[in-house]
């Protein structure tokens, strides 16, 4: 019975858990590069950790920069001439997007080596959130707990994660419904003026083209 359950938590966790993969990519140096961005939404009061490895080194003709900031105006960090592996983490103050943005500069002495092309950086990119980005390694060692005691904490923690999250989404419907609900209000009230003003108006041509006829002597 004990190893159903445990077989079923893991399959819950399996299911559940958000895949860390890693993003790849080649930036090239450019004197004025553009922001080279990486979004990801996250969860108010979550921990996030960034992880970010580079290849290349200091002086080697380009200075790579990371920004860390989110939809609503936040900034979490700010790193420049960024190498080999970095780890960022915080905690978000909102629920909104992230986004991971990549600067890559060359460097004024990068053509005075008489190299035509311009240098590029590889970047590998990871983004953990949530019970993804605690270490669990660390919590297992401090309160000596057992492996299937803490496979039980992360079910616990990304139980919690997902509670949390449809909350918020029942928010979100109870604050679009207000809205929508508001918005036919008006659009009923408005309709119901135009209604009157048209009669109104109608009305009013009536009467001018009755009193204009008269005074005509037409009828």
């Amino acid at each position: 019975m004990q190893s159903t359950l445990l077989k079923l938590a893991f399959l819950l966790l399996a299911v559940f858990t958000h895949l860390s993969a890693a993003l790849h990519m080649d930036l090239l140096a450019f004197t004025n590069p553009e922001p080279v961005c990486i979004r990801d939404f996250v969860q108010e009061n979550q921990m996030v950790v960034v992880n970010i490895h580079t290849d290349g080194h200091k002086d080697d003709g380009q200075r790579l920069d990371v920004k860390i900031t989110d939809s609503v105006g936040n900034n979490y960090a700010t790193r420049k001439n960024i190498v080999g592996k970095v780890r960022i983490a915080f905690t978000s103050h909102n629920n909104a997007a992230v986004d991971i943005c990549f600067r890559n500069f060359e460097l004024a002495d990068w053509r005075k080596h008489g190299s035509r092309n311009s240098p590029v950086r590889a970047v590998e990119l990871e983004i953990e959130s949530g019970s993804a980005a605690r270490d669990w390694n660390a919590l297992q060692a401090s309160e000596k707990l057992k492996p299937n005691e803490i496979e039980l904490k992360k079910i616990e923690s990304l139980t919690g994660e997902i509670v949390q999250e449809l909350q918020y989404l029942k928010a979100r419907e109870e604050r679009m419904r207000d809205t929508n609900e508001s918005t036919n209000a008006r659009v009923k009230w408005f309709s119901i003026i135009i209604v009157v003003c048209l009669v109104g108006l109608g009305a009013w041509q009536i009467q001018y083209l009755r009193h204009y006829f008269k005074v005509k002597h037409i009828i």
